[in-house]
């Protein structure tokens, strides 16, 4: 693997802290073209073209997490330098300010708004599968996908309910209708999983991979079509 500055894709840091399925992510991610490092190394975190913080588990041992390794000033501070984000899963509720899973715990703060259960009615929970999206706004992250929309593969129990509309770039319902696509100038998330889902997955990951690479270039990303 290229060191960051060298030629290639763009360097990727995958944040290491403890949870999620990293290694799956970090496949997706080098079949697309980037340069993965899976790393809690706050240097290592700080060279990276963009960063990813995926996650599987429970929100209050993700922050707690977070705190203990001093990553979530790391994160924060990476944003404020308009560092490419991406969360995936756990990895975006983790973008909002607090979360009621198993007591009220704040979160990074990168998002405005809050995560809060899936109001499902008769639906079991967690909602585990296939679910068509939406998109609700262009964004560079949904840049080739079919429109209006296309199936990508959830699993949770909890959804992030961004506190300004203009942060939701895609649906999907369950029960309920809710945010699975967010963004927020440079932080971006989503619920699903794209490493499991498919071409189109793969699609939305080197989307990303891209937004990072002209971050690196200097160069500016060019906005999605606006679709019909």
């Amino acid at each position: 693997m290229s060191a960051p500055g060298q030629s290639g894709g763009p360097h990727l840091a995958l944040v290491d802290y403890g949870m999620g399925n990293r290694r799956s992510v970090q496949k997706a991610f080098e079949h697309v073209g980037a340069q993965v490092t899976v790393t809690r190394d706050l240097e290592a975190l700080r060279a990276a073209d963009g960063l990813v913080v995926p996650g599987v588990g429970a929100f209050p041992l993700a922050m707690r997490n977070l705190r203990q390794l001093g990553l979530d000033a790391l994160l924060r501070a990476r944003a404020a330098q308009d560092t490419p984000i991406l969360g995936i899963c756990l990895g975006m509720q983790l973008l909002f300010e607090r979360s009621e899973e198993m007591e009220p715990t704040a979160g990074l703060g990168l998002i405005a708004g809050e995560v809060r259960w899936l109001d499902a009615g008769e639906l079991s929970i967690p909602h585990i599968g296939w679910n068509e999206v939406t998109f609700e706004r262009p964004s560079p992250l949904t840049e080739g996908l079919p429109a209006p929309g296309c199936p990508f593969y959830h699993v949770h129990s909890l959804a992030g309910r961004p506190a300004d509309p203009a942060d939701i770039v895609g649906t999907t319902e369950y029960g309920e209708r809710f945010a699975t696509i967010v963004a927020h100038g440079n932080i971006l998330g989503v619920q699903f999983h794209p490493e499991k889902s498919s071409a189109h997955g793969l699609l939305m990951l080197a989307s990303f991979t891209r937004m990072c690479a002209g971050r690196r270039d200097g160069a500016a990303v060019a906005p999605a079509a606006v679709r019909a």
